[in-house]
């Protein structure tokens, strides 16, 4: 409890900084007084770049847990089984058959591919007789890279290389009022995990095991799957991608937390969010008035950190 209300503390007063972080001038001076320009900044700009922030960070946090559980592998997240890479190729479908596509319709494609994509690793998964900690997620890199390079040439052939690079990395800077919210769907869908979290325990001990316990193993993991798509789908389409944080960010909980998901799940949320937050802020500051990407910052970072964890878990093999 203590360390969840430290997280949450330390979630607040970096939201507050983050607020009035930025090339335009936002000041509490400025809102007191009813400055327009001030107001009219923050409405548009600094807050639904704060909320995107949280949902984003917590949103894919819970997709890695939910992930690892499933797949009883601490490296299995969305950017180890491929499944960025899948909401990308959605998106670049939607394009395709519907050019005038809304964010809706290039959402629900990318929901629709992430989700097959994601079933498709779990299947190639239950397959593998060498189910080495590492040699897992070294599977689902190659069949995200697989699917990465089908997207390119695809849109290559068909000259929407540049229509799709948008959805290459993470970028918080272009998020607006009313061109974000659909990522607010990802609210009830965490709440839905907390719902489904036994069950994703008990699938997450096997098939065989799950079964005689009276668990539908199979309605378990595609119900997870779902879940797991929907936040990634939208993530991808309102922010774009954010490498290794689904991984990461459960195992640092599960150091000090342990593994049980009902446990965790509010911590892996908070400390996703707060992650994110912290590397959107030193961003915007780093090279002021200038801002670096999330998405290199935490592919800097996140692969530092999978790194650590790949030594450390040889350590104590």
């Amino acid at each position: 409890m203590l360390k969840r209300r430290f997280l949450l503390l330390l979630l607040i007063l970096l939201s507050g900084i983050s607020l009035f972080v930025g090339v335009g001038d936002v000041s509490i001076t400025g809102l007191l007084a009813g400055n327009a320009a001030d107001w009219e900044l923050f409405w548009t700009s600094r807050l639904p770049r704060l909320m995107a922030i949280l949902v984003a960070g917590a949103g894919l946090s819970v997709c890695g847990l939910i992930m690892q559980t499933l797949s009883r592998n601490r490296f299995v997240s969305p950017t180890t089984a491929g499944l960025f890479d899948c909401a990308r190729l959605g998106v670049l479908i939607a394009i395709i058959l519907l050019p005038t596509a809304s964010i809706f319709v290039k959402t629900s494609f990318a929901i629709i591919i992430t989700l097959i994509g994601a079933m498709l690793f779990m299947q190639i998964l239950a397959r593998l007789k060498h189910r080495d900690t590492v040699f897992i997620p070294l599977v689902g890199m190659i069949f995200g890279s697989i699917i990465s390079a089908v997207t390119t040439f695809i849109a290559l052939q068909l000259d929407l290389l540049q229509s799709l690079a948008g959805w290459l990395q993470g970028d918080f800077s272009t998020i607006l009022s009313g061109k974000y919210e659909l990522i607010y769907l990802s609210l009830p869908i965490l709440a839905l995990v907390y719902v489904f979290a036994n069950r994703f325990i008990l699938a997450g001990l096997g098939d065989d095991f799950a079964t005689n316990l009276g668990l539908n193993y199979q309605q378990t993991l595609f119900i997870g799957l779902l879940l797991v798509s929907v936040i990634t789908g939208v993530v991808i389409v309102t922010v774009g991608v954010i490498p290794f944080l689904g991984l990461i960010v459960p195992n640092i909980v599960s150091l000090y937390l342990g593994d049980n998901i009902r446990k965790t799940l509010s911590h892996t949320a908070l400390l996703g969010a707060l992650l994110v937050l912290l590397c959107d802020v030193f961003g915007r500051i780093v090279i002021f008035p200038y801002e670096v990407s999330i998405s290199l910052i935490m592919g800097v970072l996140g692969s530092a950190i999978f790194l650590w964890l790949l030594i450390r878990s040889y350590r104590h093999v």
